[in-house]
């Protein structure tokens, strides 16, 4: 198969499925070391024609990118779509990756870019819908620290936090969210979203102090009045 050709959008939508089931258990995981010879190899073989060296790509890269565009959109069958764009694009454009930054950089790069775009797209229409909250903000360390004992008072108190913190997640920008989800909720180094996002790690450090003031400050309103 030329590499040049899109692969069919419904083998994408298979491939996407195996590579949620691989981990779909993984939830805010530190960032993996990049397994960067073994990407190299895979994406030469795909460069060269071998479409099954990027369906190992797709099934190992779908969790973390999953993770990425869902807590930037808030929206399932979004980010399904926007996977599938993603992957497309991806495999597109393989031919002209030369190595210069990793594969896991690269396609990290296409995903953030294409979220953003959809989200100006979007615009502020969007509602977030509280049957659609995403877990992986349980980790958050606040969070953590009001999860030590349980009872109904608490276990409702957590569920409105859970909802009062997605809720401001979705008040930042497009740009803060997207720092607050790589660093706080996929665990990656400043290093790794600079390059992502191509800007320095002085603005990324930036962004995720503003981001975090703002996100402090919903949760103080939250502790000042909690569920009764």
């Amino acid at each position: 198969m030329n590499p040049s050709v899109a692969l069919p959008a419904r083998r994408i939508s298979d491939l996407l499925s195996s590579g949620l089931e691989a981990r779909v258990k993984a939830k805010r995981q530190r960032m993996d070391k990049p397994r960067t010879d073994e990407d190299q190899q895979l994406v030469a073989r795909t460069q060269s024609g071998d479409p099954g060296a990027f369906d190992q790509l797709v099934v190992k890269y779908t969790p973390r990118l999953y993770g990425l565009v869902y807590n930037m959109t808030s929206n399932h069958e979004d980010t399904n779509d926007l996977l599938q764009d993603v992957f497309s694009k991806a495999y597109k454009a393989i031919r002209g990756f030369r190595g210069k930054s990793s594969f896991y950089t690269w396609v990290h790069s296409i995903a953030v870019n294409m979220t953003l775009n959809f989200l100006k797209k979007r615009g502020r229409r969007f509602q977030l819908s509280l049957d659609d909250v995403d877990a992986s903000i349980q980790n958050d360390k606040e969070f953590l620290e009001l999860t030590a004992t349980s009872s109904p008072v608490r276990e409702a108190d957590l569920s409105e936090l859970q909802r009062r913190l997605n809720e401001a997640m979705m008040k930042l920008s497009d740009e803060h969210r997207a720092v607050v989800t790589m660093f706080h909720i996929q665990g990656m180094p400043h290093a790794e979203i600079s390059k992502i996002l191509r800007v320095s790690e002085g603005t990324v450090r930036s962004r995720l102090f503003y981001a975090n003031r703002q996100l402090q400050n919903y949760l103080d309103e939250f502790r000042k009045n909690p569920v009764a």
